[in-house]
């Protein structure tokens, strides 16, 4: 089954809390897993960030939320256990438990609305342009970042795209070149690579050194097209990587790859690697090709250790 949202998480939660025991954040996430019988693969998946399982990080916001509201209590981060309120509610046996239900928690309301959180709806998450939509509301606050950056990086990658596609082809050229040695092909700009003067088709064919010593090089060819790139074109590369005794090469394009294209280049002798549009604009902006930091965000936790008494 789906990895259930953080506010579907918190009833069960708490009737896990309900015999009065102190428990474990790492003991909750293995007996909630059991509980919406999760599989291996979902308990592991993580959050875009690769920092955190998506499964603990629901689990760990639900429990949080119930602390806030004043339900459960944390004798030290990671151990919570049930109060007397928690207690109440818990017999109620409430199925569902979101933000709007523990605004009725006056701690959990002002929590909700203090300084930082004045743009807060009245389930608790904050309020976007479209007037917070229900996505939104399911969504912990590390996922609310997550689905922020996914935007602004597709945004950043279509214009990225955009300008590529209108250089001219000698600084396109450049741009190629500029990326394999942020990539860590053949040390300096300098040392790095050969490439020819622009061919007809506006695409550039060259030879770069796969290490600092030359130990092997790699033919590149890139077509800044807004067609597709067919099988033909594939067929055409790998002649020219025969002519150079060559066994590895690289095909970059502005647009994408037709299918036989693609197949193609997974049955043929020679190490042929495809970078399309999408996966162009991706290794540009991981490798600061075209692009600057705008903005820097740090997240961080509470170094418990110093608050530990000794």
């Amino acid at each position: 089954m789906p990895i259930p949202e953080f506010n579907e998480i918190k009833a069960p939660a708490l009737q896990f809390f309900a015999d009065g025991q102190p428990h474990r954040l790492s003991g909750i996430f293995d007996i909630l897993a059991q509980q919406f019988n999760l599989t291996t693969e979902e308990q592991n998946e993580m959050l875009p960030s690769g920092m955190q399982r998506r499964w603990h990080n629901r689990v760990n916001w639900a429990c949080y939320d119930l602390f806030r509201a004043g339900l459960l209590e944390r004798p030290k981060k990671g151990l919570y256990v049930i109060t007397e309120s928690g207690k109440k509610v818990a017999e109620q046996k409430p199925k569902f438990i979101d933000r709007e239900f523990l605004m009725q928690f006056p701690q959990f309301a002002q929590f909700a609305q203090t300084p930082g959180n004045q743009k807060v709806e009245n389930d608790g998450t904050m309020e976007t342009d479209q007037g917070g939509d229900a996505a939104a509301r399911r969504k912990t606050p590390e996922e609310t970042i997550n689905s922020a950056y996914q935007l602004l990086h597709e945004a950043l990658k279509k214009e990225v795209l955009d300008l590529a596609q209108k250089m001219d082809p000698f600084r396109f050229e450049q741009l190629v070149l500029d990326l394999l040695v942020a990539m860590g092909y053949g040390g300096s700009r300098e040392e790095a690579a050969q490439v020819t003067k622009a061919s007809n088709d506006e695409g550039i064919d060259g030879v770069i050194n796969e290490d600092r010593l030359g130990l092997d090089v790699i033919y590149v060819q890139a077509k800044r097209w807004q067609q597709a790139v067919g099988r033909k074109e594939i067929q055409s590369f790998v002649g020219a990587l025969a002519g150079q005794q060559a066994h590895k090469g690289i095909f970059l394009t502005t647009s994408n790859f037709a299918d036989t294209a693609i197949i193609y280049a997974k049955k043929i002798p020679q190490k042929v690697i495809l970078i399309d549009g999408d996966r162009l604009a991706d290794l540009m902006i991981q490798h600061n090709i075209g692009v600057s930091l705008s903005h820097s965000y740090q997240v961080k936790h509470v170094d418990s250790d110093y608050f530990e008494q000794d």
